[in-house]
């Protein structure tokens, strides 16, 4: 499963310092503009408690986490859409993602530039989405004029998509995002199609420092932030990337304290990490035995085979069946055995919705 999370941002926000701790990579995080040309991509670890209390009950010979892929995309300016700033290289990056974490600098320092001179995060998010509003506008027009001919026929399925994207052209020019329309679900799916810049779902990273991120509702500029997430149903994370780089290779216990010297319960990559896994519509299965305890990511409302196949296609194309146990009734009753004992071990089919937190065992034949 290929879903990529894009970091963006205008430049010297913290994206790629963002990114060196969120994947334990070393990546350029210049004090100038630009230092980022083409994007760094890199695969993170699922943070899940369920594991590890998985792995104290089963105590397999190994233990494997989920994983999905954030990518760094260089940092956006006005004018991006007209091809300022390589803008038109960084926009077909921005294409190629799945959802939006959106890191916008909630912090004074005067020894860090900014290419506005001064911190307005509301101005920062507002630059970045008149980008993309212009490059959306843009795609429209063209899939608009390539399905002239098949409207003038009165092609149904031509019909019902340039209606939908004269809809959006009208929205995108009263500056209103297309992720904040309400769609059904034919809507949803020719939308999906489009390949919008600005349908795509988006979390906001505030990042401050590191004085002010155990209580950011002190900070004026994270409040505003929060305000304009709330309009549009996103949430807003309040990090200080530079801190979480700083603690990469320090050992978890020893992370903890310091946290708790900030006042933190955990880290904010790990927010940033499971947020970001919910925002792609992501879920989590187990597999559990001796041999191997291992995380496995698919889609939310995905059935038995497709999530089967998650692990290897002959699984989905011979699905026979999947016992499954959930992880609640294993931290009730601590093994499988009580489980079967306790009539909790079910047998499901090919319609069974697969949900977030089962443990299963496929059955297949090829």
């Amino acid at each position: 499963m290929s879903l990529l999370a894009g970091i963006v941002g205008l430049p010297n926000v913290g994206k790629s310092t963002l990114f060196n701790a969120i994947t334990k990579s070393k990546v350029e995080a210049a004090n100038y503009p630009f230092a980022t040309i083409d994007p760094n991509v890199g695969v993170v670890e699922v943070p899940d408690l369920r594991l590890n209390e998985i792995t104290k009950r089963i105590q397999p010979q190994k233990v494997i986490p989920t994983t999905f892929e954030f990518i760094d995309i260089a940092g956006l300016v006005e004018g991006a859409s007209k091809g300022e700033g390589l803008g038109n290289r960084f926009l077909s990056h921005i294409r190629e993602v799945d959802a939006i974490c959106h890191v916008v600098r909630c912090f004074d320092d005067e020894q860090i530039t900014h290419v506005a001179d001064s911190v307005d995060p509301i101005r920062d998010i507002e630059i970045i989405n008149l980008e993309l509003i212009f490059a959306d506008l843009q795609s429209i027009e063209n899939r608009i004029g390539r399905l002239k001919s098949k409207v003038k026929s009165k092609d149904k399925d031509a019909v019902a998509e340039n209606n939908l994207l004269e809809r959006f052209r009208d929205s995108l020019e009263d500056n209103v995002l297309i992720r904040n329309l309400e769609l059904n679900e034919d809507e949803k799916k020719i939308a999906k199609g489009f390949h919008l810049l600005t349908y795509k779902p988006v979390l906001y990273i505030a990042n401050m420092s590191d004085e002010e991120v155990g209580s950011p509702e002190d900070n004026a500029y994270y409040n505003l932030v929060v305000e304009y997430a709330k309009n549009e149903n996103s949430d807003v994370i309040p990090i200080s990337a530079k801190t979480e780089e700083d603690l990469m290779d320090m050992d978890d216990e020893d992370k903890a304290m310091f946290f708790e010297e900030l006042g933190i319960n955990e880290s904010g990559l790990d927010r940033v990490i499971r947020s970001t896994y919910k925002l792609l519509d992501l879920r989590t299965y187990f597999t559990a035995g001796e041999k191997e305890v291992r995380a496995w990511t698919f889609r939310a409302g995905a059935k038995a085979p497709e999530a089967a196949g998650v692990i290897h296609s002959d699984f989905e194309r011979g699905f026979i069946r999947a016992e499954i146990y959930s992880y609640e009734d294993l931290i009730t009753y601590g093994s499988e055995l009580e489980i079967k004992n306790a009539g909790r071990l079910r047998s499901e089919g090919k319609e069974y919705v697969v949900e977030d937190g089962d443990i299963i065992l496929f059955r297949f034949n090829v």
